[in-house]
């Protein structure tokens, strides 16, 4: 339940999940105000080095690519947090099955905060530096797709499993309760008749959400 970079060096982790179809997955953020990543191209790195100079707007920055059992991301959306490109919500989703349980395709995503701009250590290139709280970027992104009605369930399923020590492959720290939130999505882009309600975990994994929810609030302080 990890991302790795080109290198094979270990990077997000895998925290979000959706089922529905590709059309779905598209319109889902679409309602919710995110934006589709562009690729990345020497043209699309130059606008994003400008954006974040003369800090001005690039909705759809290009995102650096990760892999996900050996395959680069299939879709990258993104939303923006400031006047420019350097602070930013943002996923990278892969298609992980054609058919889940509803006879609709499965992706598990990496949401994660981009909190600056920096250099890799391995390419050069333009990168970002992610926030540690990156739960909280899960909550942020389902939880606004909900708020967009374009959410019918959601449930949890155990990810990387918690970890307060975790570092992505340009080195950026993270820590999680180790949980991945998935999502059903409407179909066709119709919407919910409300938001839908998160099933209750087990009562174990709840107190140990709890106790790693406390121990990210002592790391952020």
């Amino acid at each position: 339940m990890l991302t790795a970079n080109a290198q094979g060096i270990p990077g997000d982790p895998i925290n979000v999940g959706l089922i529905g179809t590709r059309d779905d997955v598209v319109r889902a953020f679409h309602a919710a105000s995110w934006y589709p990543a562009d690729p990345v191209t020497l043209r699309t790195s130059l606008e994003i080095i400008g954006s974040v100079l003369l800090d001005r707007p690039y909705k759809t920055a290009p995102v650096s690519p990760l892999y996900f059992e050996g395959r680069r991301e299939d879709l990258a959306f993104e939303r923006p947090a400031g006047g420019s490109a350097d602070r930013r919500e943002h996923v990278r989703l892969w298609q992980a099955l054609a058919n889940g349980t509803d006879t609709r395709p499965v992706w598990l995503g990496s949401a994660t905060f981009d909190s600056g701009v920096t250099l890799s250590r391995d390419t050069g290139q333009v990168t970002h530096r992610i926030a540690p709280t990156i739960d909280e970027e899960r909550k942020r992104l389902i939880e606004g797709l909900n708020r967009a009605r374009m959410v019918v369930g959601i449930d949890q399923m155990k990810g990387i499993g918690p970890t307060l020590t975790g570092r992505n492959a340009e080195g950026d720290p993270y820590y999680s309760d180790g949980e991945i939130w998935i999502a059903r999505l409407v179909t066709a882009g119709s919407e919910a008749a409300k938001p839908a309600e998160i099933t209750a975990p087990p009562p174990l994994i709840q107190l140990k959400d709890a106790a790693f929810s406390l121990g990210s609030r002592l790391l952020a302080d």
